[in-house]
């Protein structure tokens, strides 16, 4: 039946062109045409994916094949997956080594790939050790302790004031799981939130692919990052160094941010800003509990205004930034951790696109507390049209008035089966979060916010063109920061 444009069959191309829409996001594709084949073919499924970088891969198993039967031998999988991790090269980490002897001013950065590689015990270890300060991207978010006295912040556009000071003024960046995507890396702008060069870059990834691609390593590692950062730390003296100078700088520049924070974050307006619900929310969790952020404001303000503690307790799309991704994504983190409190923090709009998936948190047993922050609109898009255009387009659910629309939320999470709450006022905002926390059951809470202070704050730089037919200010400061990016 191949090639006759069957149900769900793509033939515009090739007779089958479903592999292509998987490509961009998944490590290989197999496609099995005799059911003998399913043995050796899994394993080279497995081998691929928990491999390496791990990633998802793709395996279509057509209808036909399917319904047959065969015989077949199970090999044991553990034999068909290489065991152990790679270790670096030991020159490589020599060469790094004396590099980070010469840092005044070091800084290390965490990627995601230090989460997967289990490498934060060791990156505590060198940061204790030689007094290196520690910033973190968005998917590194929880490698680092964040209430630890060398934690500066996280880094990128929405990254804190203090991250991108200390990031973009260090002579060596460590950088651990690190991709620098643009977000991370303020689109390369020199000095807002990395000087590199002249900095000199220790670029330590499993993915030799990452190595010097967008900035140039002084010394590039290609190896698992807590096997990488543990060498190094074995590698460098016993004494450490004296960083006093640069760590109070750090602390008076931590001070002045949680100032700024605190601005947003204990007002009591109503409706709220998106940092006050994230501050009451971490006053009634546990350290140990897991916050799922979704995308745009919601998102940053999380990554700023959220202190957490430990590995893999904050979840996010990251570069990404995917709408809809948030809500089951929650259901997933309980059903893996039933034992830790699993919220979900998220805008009206983001939550829309895949509401109806609450429903999988009764079905499965999975109580997640989902927090709706309600802006009525798409504020993150909204504020970059207003930037860019002076106006917006689609952005903004209101009646046709101009008034705002939105559903009722906690009616909706009601009619799923959820216990639901609205906040009404700031004084029962602690309470009923609180509440859904406590409940043990599926709940949302529904949280008014002010669509006019909905955001992060944004100390770093995101190259995000301006038309040519604005031509004021706006056209020279985009000009200005732009000529600084290190296309290197």
């Amino acid at each position: 039946m191949r090639g006759h444009g069957l149900l769900q069959e793509l033939d515009r191309y090739t007779a089958n062109d479903f592999p292509k829409v998987a490509e961009a996001v998944s490590k290989r594709h197999w496609v099995v045409t005799r059911v003998e084949e399913l043995p050796f073919v899994l394993h080279r499924c497995f081998n691929s994916m928990l491999t390496g970088r791990p990633g998802p891969v793709h395996l279509e198993v057509p209808m036909d094949v399917q319904a047959e039967a065969a015989d077949v031998d199970l090999h044991d999988l553990e034999r068909r997956i290489p065991v152990g991790r790679q270790h670096p090269d030991p020159e490589a980490v020599e060469r790094a080594v004396d590099v980070l002897r010469a840092a005044t001013r070091p800084v290390i950065v965490v990627g995601g790939g230090a989460i997967t590689s289990d490498a934060s015990d060791q990156v505590l270890a060198l940061a204790e050790k030689w007094q290196i300060p520690v910033v973190t991207t968005w998917n590194g978010k929880s490698a680092f302790p964040e209430d630890h006295e060398l934690f500066a912040g996280s880094v990128g556009q929405t990254g804190t004031m203090t991250g991108n000071a200390i990031a973009g003024s260090a002579d060596v960046v460590i950088s651990v799981g690190c991709r620098f995507t643009d977000w991370s890396a303020s689109s390369y702008a020199k000095g807002v939130s990395f000087s590199i060069p002249p900095a000199k870059l220790i670029h330590i990834d499993i993915d030799p692919h990452e190595i010097g691609k967008n900035y140039p390593a002084e010394v590039g590692i290609v190896a698992d990052a807590q096997r990488a950062v543990a060498a190094i730390v074995d590698s460098l003296p016993a004494k450490g160094v004296d960083r006093s100078g640069y760590l109070a700088e750090l602390a008076t520049l931590k001070r002045d941010w949680e100032e700024k924070l605190a601005g947003r974050r204990d007002s009591d307006r109503f409706p709220f800003t998106s940092q006050r619900p994230l501050g009451a929310l971490r006053s009634v969790l546990p350290r140990d509990a897991i916050i799922v952020a979704g995308s745009g404001n919601t998102q940053g303000a999380v990554k700023q205004t959220f202190p957490v503690y430990s590995p893999r307790t904050h979840l996010t799309s990251g570069g990404f930034s995917s709408m809809g991704w948030a809500v089951p994504a929650a259901v997933g983190a309980k059903l893996a951790r039933p034992e830790s409190p699993v919220v979900c923090v998220l805008g009206d709009g983001d939550f829309l696109m895949t509401a109806q998936e609450i429903a999988l948190s009764v079905t499965a047993d999975a109580p997640v507390v989902f927090v709706v922050q309600n802006n009525a609109g798409y504020m993150s898009i909204r504020g970059g049209q207003r930037k860019q255009t002076s106006r917006h387009i689609g952005t903004e659910f209101s009646h046709p008035d101009g008034s705002p629309y939105s559903p009722d939320f906690a009616a909706m999470g009601r009619a799923f089966g959820l216990e639901s709450w609205k906040v009404n006022d700031a004084a029962s905002l602690e309470p009923t979060l609180r509440k859904a926390v406590q409940s043990g059951a599926p709940a949302l809470v529904e949280v008014p916010t002010d669509r006019d202070a909905a955001g992060p704050w944004v100390p770093g730089w995101w190259d995000f063109p301006v038309p040519a037919y604005i031509t004021d200010e706006r056209q020279d400061e985009y000009h200005r920061t732009r000529a600084t990016e290190q296309h290197l």
